[in-house]
């Protein structure tokens, strides 16, 4: 096996190592499928070398994580020494107000306010 110069690392081996995936085979299978981007081109091999200050854009449960790269690693260490090998850029999610339940089932407190409508009768003044 052929081994990768010291300012290089394979995207799904250094994927595994900052700890966003359980398995180098799941790093590799998002990269295969074209579902990253290092420095804003599409990337479709695994084995695509990343450098330090390359910026990874990828999907990862539920949400876009934009990371920059600043060290590559030598092993997947704890979580304290993988986030040592990024900077996140995505910007920070409001806190604000749930957004509004759009096609749910209702809510217990939702039931209740309906069968209180309900029990009123109706409100025609025929």
């Amino acid at each position: 096996m052929a081994e990768q110069s010291a300012d290089k690392l394979r995207l799904d081996k250094w994927l595994w190592h900052a700890r966003f995936f359980k398995t180098r085979t799941q790093a590799a299978r998002l990269v295969s499928g074209g579902h990253v981007r290092v420095n804003g081109a599409r990337v479709g091999k695994p084995a695509h070398a990343v450098t330090m200050g390359d910026v990874l854009t990828f999907a990862q449960a539920r949400r876009i994580r934009v990371v920059q790269v600043q060290a590559l690693g030598t092993r997947r260490g704890p979580a304290s020494e993988a986030q040592a090998l990024f900077t996140d850029l995505a910007p920070v999610a409001d806190s604000g107000p749930a957004p509004e339940r759009v096609g749910a089932r209702p809510t217990k407190k939702d039931r209740r306010a309906l069968e209180s409508l309900r029990a009123d009768g109706p409100s025609d003044p025929d």
